[in-house]
């Protein structure tokens, strides 16, 4: 069974170029509008993982969603990925602080996010 990758992010350009990247080399996708339905997706699909998040996003940012998915003790293992259109040394150690495991700019080279992805998440 293919490993379930969640993709967050409100582009949804974005989410479905992650989707075409992570797809052809055997990942099964989630995608998620805003860090709210992020959020819940991640509650419905207990097996995910890794989460890939936007930062600026409505509802809720990215490190909100970071933070809570980190205050979950069921998600306490899934690695998260940001990417974002920011560059900020402070956001990106602000991310790291509260757990983000990898930080991707955008516009990313899908080769970057596959091997990040490979090597958070594991072979398909």
């Amino acid at each position: 069974m293919a490993k379930k990758i969640l993709i967050v992010d409100d582009s949804s350009t974005i989410r479905q170029t992650v989707a075409v990247a992570l797809s052809q080399i055997g990942y099964d996708l989630i995608e998620a509008c805003d860090g709210v339905d992020g959020l819940l997706r991640l509650a419905q699909n207990s097996d995910v993982a890794l989460v890939i998040c936007d930062v600026n996003m409505p509802k809720k940012n990215g490190i909100e969603v970071l933070l809570t998915i980190r205050a979950d003790a069921r998600y306490a293992a899934v690695p998260v990925v940001m990417l974002t259109t920011e560059g900020n040394p402070d956001l990106m150690e602000q991310a790291k602080l509260a757990g983000a495991k990898g930080w991707l700019v955008k516009p990313f080279r899908p080769e970057a996010l596959v091997s990040t992805v490979k090597k958070l998440a594991g072979l398909p």
